[in-house]
């Protein structure tokens, strides 16, 4: 049996979400200021492209996160993750399940879950096999302005009860993110604060900012 090695702890620090965006160039034009001013997570999620679309910016997302060498994860679908050579997938509880990901992409590849205010889904998740779980909206969220309600309490179950990454989404900002990182989370995912920003470079600075003293405390611990 082949051994897993554990792609877990590529899941940290700032996890960009793309923007629904039609022009291609555009697109890539942001993210590679995000990905300059310290982002280690993309996720490309387009929901108003076409098929030929969404896999046009896959494949120029995939190069340009190996040029920066950060992890690219594709939401919801497996199979255009396993067609542009993805590290990975992000699922939501109507999607895939965590075994039919993991038969297409193989061991070696990342597979997240969406599990939103429910705790127990997380535990099922990993008990499944997931990589990294995330939990959210922990504030109102434009994106998913419906979107149902976590709390920092349940950031800091999880964070006591799992051993995968933990993300935290919906509705972050520079003003409260700071709230998350503290209790727990290990990446923060975000969209609109980073690629409505005025100057997108510095605001994903300022965010990867906010794990500056958690992950020195953790390499401290280790020593």
């Amino acid at each position: 049996m082949t051994k897993r090695t554990n792609p877990a702890y590529a899941i940290k620090g700032v996890y960009a979400i793309t923007p629904d965006c039609a022009n291609t160039a555009d697109l890539l034009h942001r993210v590679r200021l995000a990905l300059a001013g310290e982002v280690r997570v993309l996720q490309y999620r387009n929901k108003s492209a076409n098929t030929a679309q969404r896999l046009e910016q896959a494949h120029a997302l995939r190069k340009l996160t190996r040029e920066f060498a950060i992890t690219f994860i594709v939401n919801d679908d497996a199979q255009l993750a396993a067609h542009v050579d993805a590290d990975g997938v992000h699922l939501g509880v109507a999607d895939d399940s965590v075994d039919a990901a993991r038969a297409l992409l193989g061991i070696h590849k990342i597979i997240g879950i969406s599990c939103y205010n429910r705790l127990l889904l997380a535990q099922n998740a990993v008990h499944a096999g997931a990589d990294y779980v995330a939990f959210g909206a922990f504030f109102p969220s434009t994106i998913k302005p419906n979107a149902v309600v976590a709390d920092i309490e349940l950031l800091q179950q999880a964070r006591a009860g799992l051993s995968v990454p933990l993300v935290a989404i919906g509705g972050i900002t520079l003003h409260n993110a700071a709230s998350l990182v503290h209790a727990g989370a290990d990446a923060l995912a975000v969209i609109t604060a980073l690629f409505d920003a005025e100057d997108i470079l510095v605001t994903a600075r300022k965010f990867a900012k906010l794990f500056s003293s958690s992950l020195l405390l953790t390499e401290r611990s280790t020593h």
